[in-house]
């Protein structure tokens, strides 16, 4: 699928793409290295281009796989598409069976809280691991006005899907260390967004966020939130920037009341893009989390060899 004109960006994404066809639209994801399998699921406004600094330690021992939800990164961009949770959920679940993952490990970030976790909730026997990212996958009244701005009818559409004005103001607001977001990662954060169609997700995705129960999302979020039970048993590690303005520290502890068992990084000095800060220090603590808590059978869910098994399953 053709991204901005602006290619600076594609040294950075040294990946293979792969596509799975859902409802005659092409949905994109990484499929990197061999190993357990662990899914990295995004939120919004980014794609698996944010992902790029763990995919690439990480693929050296595991099976990395990264999708773009629909609307995003390289996947179709459908003008009229029903982009609510549920069907983000859906679509995830499917790539999920495609690829007859087990044994998964859920690193997920911002809407990928939601997404990845409202998979794990509908089927728990397939997960084995959670780490977590400044995100958040139960109702909330909070938000920022930066993102009520955003929601405004008309107003917002226009900021949102007509100036790109939230995956924009993203480059500044959700970083700390902004030496690192040099031309060539904004070319790519952005790179996919580069016209007023190619953005309707950015839009709809911020309109979905669920306040009462009114919303259409709002039950979903809601079975999400009461089935986070489920998944109790599991080792899960959050790892935080705590100067992030919207998934705020007390998203963190309201995490931490579902699971308080669960291990704990702060980063002080890291905001919403905490693995654009402070990607360095989260590769030795996902390497060192995976390892203290290994799959419970090892081996299921992994990439089989043999080539002619792999084209049955992967496009």
């Amino acid at each position: 699928m053709p991204v901005a004109e602006n290619q600076a960006w594609r040294p950075l994404y040294p990946f293979k793409s792969h596509w799975l066809e859902l409802d005659g639209r092409r949905y994109h994801y990484l499929d990197e290295g061999q190993g357990e399998p662990l899914l990295l699921v995004h939120g919004n406004p980014t794609w698996s281009f944010y992902w790029r600094e763990l995919v690439k330690p990480l693929r050296e021992q595991y099976r990395v796989i990264v999708p773009d939800h629909i609307g995003c990164g390289l996947s179709d961009k459908p003008s009229r598409y029903e982009y609510r949770l549920a069907r983000h959920i859906d679509n995830l679940r499917r790539l999920i069976e495609r690829l007859e993952l087990r044994q998964v490990t859920l690193l997920a970030h911002d809407w990928g809280g939601a997404i990845g976790l409202g998979a794990a909730v509908a089927e728990p026997e397939r997960f084995s691991r959670l780490v977590l990212f400044n995100t958040a996958a139960f109702r909330s009244r909070r938000m920022p006005w930066r993102i009520r701005i955003c929601r405004t009818p008309l107003l917002g559409r226009l900021a949102v899907q007509g100036l790109n004005a939230f995956a924009r103001a993203a480059l500044t607001m959700a970083v700390t260390r902004h030496e690192r977001m040099t031309p060539a990662v904004r070319a790519g954060l952005l790179a996919p967004y580069d016209t007023w169609s190619n953005r309707v997700a950015t839009h709809r995705f911020v309109l979905d966020i669920p306040r009462s129960p009114r919303h259409a999302s709002y039950a979903t979020l809601e079975a999400i939130e009461h089935g986070l039970a489920k998944l109790r048993g599991l080792p899960v590690m959050f790892i935080w920037g705590m100067r992030d303005w919207c998934f705020t520290p007390h998203f963190l502890e309201r995490f931490l009341e579902f699971f308080p068992e669960a291990e704990v990084h702060r980063f002080d000095d890291a905001g919403h893009y905490v693995i654009e800060d402070a990607h360095e220090r989260i590769v030795p603590l996902v390497r060192e989390f995976l390892a203290t808590h290994p799959s419970r059978v090892q081996g299921s869910g992994f990439r089989v060899q043999e080539e002619e098994h792999a084209d049955k399953i992967r496009e």
